[in-house]
């Protein structure tokens, strides 16, 4: 389930087949897939099995969201943000460079946290690579809270990353944490700053 969202600058929606292109544009960049969990796209055909294989199953499910982030002036998707079906509730997202630094991301997931809030879901996390703490400073500005570190031999890059997992409870728990990847990864800890 993905219903249409809107914020002063953004259209937030489904993904559609014509999007494809726009895709490719995202996903194409290395410096923007350098944290993302997949490897940069190499043609248009890789993005239209991304989209057949990835994001189109996403609807089917009806705890997940997969918007196309479009500015309302053209509704051209410029990026991603998802929240997993799975029961981490993973907030992901990805913006293409020339809209970095513009609060983009963060003005699309205050508004995703409000419709998931609606929605009932109980809580979000978020992990970022301690390589990339930009993408904490979006998580730490939606009001998710730092919970611990822990290392992952990350794939399908195959390469060791330090993720720092962040977490937001939005039916008002302020006890609950999400410990699965404290339980699953041996190699964990708590940063005392960050």
């Amino acid at each position: 389930m993905t219903p249409l969202l809107q914020t002063e600058r953004l259209l937030l929606r489904r993904f559609f087949p014509e999007d494809v292109p726009a895709l490719f544009l995202l996903l194409q960049d290395e410096e923007v897939n350098t944290f993302l969990p997949w490897f940069a796209l190499k043609d248009m055909q890789e993005a239209e099995t991304f989209y057949r294989e990835r994001i189109a199953p996403e609807y089917e499910k009806p705890q997940a969201r997969f918007y196309a982030v479009c500015l309302r002036e053209d509704n051209v998707p410029i990026g991603y943000i998802t929240v997993g079906a799975e029961e981490s509730r993973d907030l992901g997202y990805a913006l293409r460079r020339q809209f970095w630094h513009r609060g983009i991301m963060t003005e699309a997931g205050i508004e995703v946290l409000k419709e998931l809030e609606r929605a009932g879901i109980p809580y979000v996390t978020a992990t970022h690579d301690v390589k990339n703490p930009k993408s904490g400073g979006v998580m730490r500005r939606l009001g998710l809270k730092y919970q611990y570190s822990y290392v992952e031999q990350w794939q399908p890059k195959d390469i060791p990353v330090t993720f720092r997992m962040y977490q937001r409870n939005l039916d008002g728990d302020p006890h609950h944490v999400f410990l699965k990847y404290w339980q699953t990864y041996p190699v964990h800890f708590i940063e005392k700053e960050l």
